[in-house]
Order: structure tokens, then sequence, then C-alpha cells
């Protein structure tokens, strides 16, 4: 695939983002059938689909400098959306050689790295950023090393230590999180931090996923989607800015349903770090318009279903209580066989 970035579009306020044909027709679509179901469904992050979002470990696209400048509006606003934990500056050192090595490996066209020993010099050539610096000085760089390279990747981060046989969120850069805060969760435990989720915990899923997780290794990453819902193009739904877009969910109507309402996808990939042997777990989300969407018409039959029958408490975690029923409706026109 041809990477071309677009000029940097609002994902605030103006809500300039819009998806090219090309992007509407790699995104990753969750759904495998008709009715959804929770599942640990996930599956080793190995390169296929060339051009797709599942060809590269971390994936590059078309809103690649829209995202990193609005990585920046939320760090200016708040700095704490970046967190590093004591014990985890190796992790975040670790995290910074990985993204080089992988960025540089996969679109050497944009992305440059030479070493001699722990000089490193860095180029990222979509930014106009010539960096050398020591590898584990942190004097070396800008700013933090995590959150140095993070601002130049799309996705959220967490870093996850790994003791007394579980997973525990210790450092991170979360600036685009679905309902969710770093700042929250920060220092808690696998199941802490999943606790709100409705339904899983009965069937067991974290419990499998949990399992799972501990045990990846060096060189075998995994990934997994998952979904959710948006009103508006709106990366950063934290709770720290719900003020900003909670309201939004009143606004959707059967005029404006289409253009208002977005599937939000997370691609979230696992990667155990090689010097740390912490967990990095990428969190990299794409928006599309429920317009866009619908142009795929084996998706919007499928969306239909999977929404129309989704149990409620699913649904409500979710946060689609409020305009479900809309969406539903809307999205029925385009499934005459329902």
């Amino acid at each position: 695939m041809s990477l071309t970035f677009k000029p940097v579009e609002s994902y605030r306020e103006a809500f300039s983002f819009r998806n090219s044909p090309d992007a509407i027709r790699r995104f990753p679509f969750p759904f495998p059938e008709d009715q959804y179901l929770y599942s640990v469904n996930i599956e080793p992050a190995t390169s296929r689909d060339p051009g797709s979002v599942f060809e590269h470990c971390f994936d590059i696209d078309e809103h690649y400098r829209s995202e990193t400048a609005e990585r920046a509006l939320v760090l200016e606003r708040d700095p704490s959306r970046c967190l590093v934990m004591p014990h985890m500056q190796t992790a975040a050192w670790d995290a910074l050689g990985v993204l080089m090595e992988q960025l540089a490996a996969d679109y050497p066209e944009y992305f440059r790295l030479e070493r001699d020993g722990d000089r490193w010099h860095w180029r990222n050539l979509a930014l106009g950023i010539n960096q050398a610096f020591t590898f584990g000085d942190a004097a070396s760089l800008p700013c933090e090393p995590l959150e140095y390279i993070t601002r130049q990747v799309q996705g959220d981060f967490a870093l996850l230590d790994q003791r007394d046989g579980d997973l525990y969120m210790d450092a991170g850069m979360v600036t685009a999180p679905a309902d969710w805060s770093l700042a929250f969760d920060a220092g808690m435990s696998f199941k802490q931090w999943h606790s709100p989720v409705p339904m899983a915990h009965q069937m067991g899923v974290f419990d499998r996923a949990l399992k799972y997780l501990l045990n990846i290794q060096v060189g075998h990453p995994v990934r997994r989607l998952n979904w959710t819902m948006t009103i508006n193009p709106r990366l950063d739904t934290s709770p720290e800015t719900y003020h900003e877009w909670g309201s939004e969910r009143g606004l959707v109507s059967p005029d404006n349903v289409g253009r208002l309402v977005h599937l939000r996808v997370e691609l979230q990939v696992m990667l155990r770090l090689p010097r740390s042997h912490a967990l990095m777990f990428s969190i990299r989300t794409y928006l599309i318009s429920m317009d866009e969407l619908v142009t795929q018409p084996a998706w919007a039959r499928r969306l239909h279903r999977v929404l129309r029958d989704l149990p409620e408490p699913i649904a409500d975690y979710k946060g689609l209580t409020r305009y479900r029923a809309v969406l539903v409706d809307w999205l029925s026109q385009f499934d005459r066989d329902a």
C-alpha cells in the first residue's frame, strides 16, 4: 500500500476528520458473525493481508499527522496523560527501542534509525524530527522516553508490570481512551481495571485472558479487536473530558445518525518487551461514521443485526442506550432480509 498522509484534521469542535475510500476499505470491521459475544479472541500478531491494518505490528495510516497533532493538543491541556512510575523507567526505554526499531523496519520511507552501541540517531521524516541521543540517558532527549516516542506513533500505550501472577498498569501514554482514565487505573491489576465490564467475569473471559497474557513470550506478540460507539469522530472520550462529550449522546436523531454516530474499533497488540519483560499493550483506535460504513453493504447488514440483538447490559456499558433504537432503526433500511 502506498502511504499518503492527509493534512491535519480535527477530532474536536469542528470535527473535520473523514476517511478516504481506501481507509474505509481497510477499516478493521470487528464482527465475524451476526451476533456479538464476549470472547478472548486473541490471535498471533503475525503479518498478513498486505495493505491491511494487520500487515505491520504498529499500523501507520493516512491520519498519522492528524493523530499526532491531536495527541499534542491533549498533552498540552493535561500532561498527566503520560505516566511512568519510577520502577518502569527501564520499560519506558524498552518501549522506545521496540517502537523505533519496528517503525524503521516497516516504514523506511518515513522512519530511520542508526545505532552505534548506546548512541542512537532517530529521524522521523514525516514530522521533520532529527534526534541524536544516548539510549538510557533521559537528559539526551527533549522529554521522557515513553512520551518522546509515543508522541510520534498512532494509538495509546500501556506498559504492564508483571509480578505476583498478575499484570499492573504502571506506565502509559493514553490520550484517546474509550471512557477510561490512565490516572484512575494506574497501579491497578488486570482484573481491577476490567471490573466495570459486564457479563464477561461470569463467563470467565478475563481469567482465561490473564492466563494467556502472562505467558506471552518475547518475539511472539498477539492481537485482538475491541469495539464501542462514539458520537462525532472524537478520539479523547476520557472521564476527564466527559463534560465536553457526554451530552452528545442525546443529540442523535434519524436525520443526523449517519453523520454523528461512529463505530470505534481498537486494534490491541500485546507484546513482551525484551529488556524489562514488561508487557506493552498498544491500543490503536479507528473511527468510521455510519455514512461511511454503509458504503460496505455487508457491514451495514451485520452491524444492524449485532446492535439489534445486543444484550442490554453490554449496550449500556458501551454507552449506546440513549440512541440505540434510533441507530438500529436507521440501519434496518440496509438489511432488507432481517
